[in-house]
């Protein structure tokens, strides 16, 4: 009876017992919180089947887009879509001034108007190709940052626009062809697979340079110069064969301008179109090369790009 009991504390006073802190200052595993809700990471990278169907259910997007690009390429301009014409004749006309009249490159080419403009015009496609690339996703991050779709789906529909160019200014290379007597033949078929691998190819270079391109945007000033320098060792206004035939060259220079991938995707083109070139034989390394580079670029630049896909459209 002489002890002195204590008085209950109140079990509204009692503190709680905290819980485990998982490092997120919360107390709450938020990463288990979101595995249990069924959440994701927001512009994780999928695997890469689930990003090729992904990609492939947004072909009509794809399509759509390149339309468009290449309807809205010109409409401030006069004569609108004619220049899409316009700009590899006058570049040819330039051309055929500069290095077949004052330089005289034309000299031993046969076929020398048809030869020239056929280069110009693929050599274009293939350019305008991967100068568009460097800005599909760096001119587009209003459309990367709004809206959650395959980022391939970008650069390749730049890439379906100069396609799609392309297959426009060929009815003006046809005229051309015609006018200096290089007339349809079945030989001209072996332009459609020609076209085809070199579409790969520049889809396959579009992407890689997107990628590089997203993350330093200086590299799109810096292309125009590395295409110009691709281009005058391209065979685009000279003969590779008539440069090469000769020994003064080291034999590795003779390779790489040989196999250089603009130069080989000209010269199927030309075999194909011009008769003085067919009436020779092509030489067997020429699809071999072709079909190469097409799959090396298409396959690596897909894969090169798809490697930085969570990326794209952050900082």
């Amino acid at each position: 009876m002489s002890q002195t009991i204590a008085p209950a504390t109140p079990a509204s006073s009692v503190p709680p017992t905290p819980e485990p802190d998982t490092g997120t200052g919360t107390g709450t595993d938020l990463s288990a919180l979101a595995r249990r809700h069924g959440l994701t990471v927001s512009g994780a990278r999928p695997a890469l089947p689930d990003y090729v169907r992904a990609l492939w259910s947004r072909r009509h997007f794809i399509g759509a887009f390149a339309t468009a690009r290449l309807t809205a390429q010109y409409s401030q301009a006069k004569l609108g879509q004619i220049w899409q014409i316009m700009t590899p004749l006058l570049n040819a006309t330039v051309y055929y001034f500069i290095f077949g009249v004052l330089l005289n490159t034309k000299h031993g080419v046969p076929d020398f108007i048809p030869f020239l403009v056929t280069g110009v015009f693929i050599w274009t496609f293939t350019s305008n190709s991967i100068m568009t690339g460097t800005r599909a996703i760096s001119g587009n991050l209003g459309l990367v940052r709004a809206l959650h779709f395959p980022r391939a789906a970008l650069p390749i529909a730049f890439a379906l626009q100069q396609l799609q160019q392309l297959l426009f200014s060929m009815g003006a290379l046809v005229v051309i062809l015609v006018c200096f007597g290089q007339y349809p033949a079945v030989g001209w078929l072996l332009a459609l697979p020609a076209l085809l691998l070199q579409s790969l190819f520049n889809t396959g270079v579009s992407m890689a340079v997107a990628r590089l391109a997203a993350r330093t945007p200086d590299i799109s000033q810096l292309m125009p110069f590395l295409l110009r320098t691709w281009m005058y060792v391209s065979g685009v206004m000279w003969s590779v064969d008539k440069v090469t035939s000769g020994d003064e060259l080291p034999h590795v220079v003779t390779v790489i301008l040989q196999c250089n991938p603009a130069a080989v995707y000209i010269d199927l083109m030309r075999f194909a179109l011009i008769d003085s070139y067919t009436a020779g034989q092509l030489p067997p390394h020429v699809w071999a090369v072709a079909l190469g580079w097409a799959l090396l670029a298409g396959v690596g630049g897909f894969l090169f790009f798809w490697k930085a896909e969570e990326e794209y459209g952050r900082g």
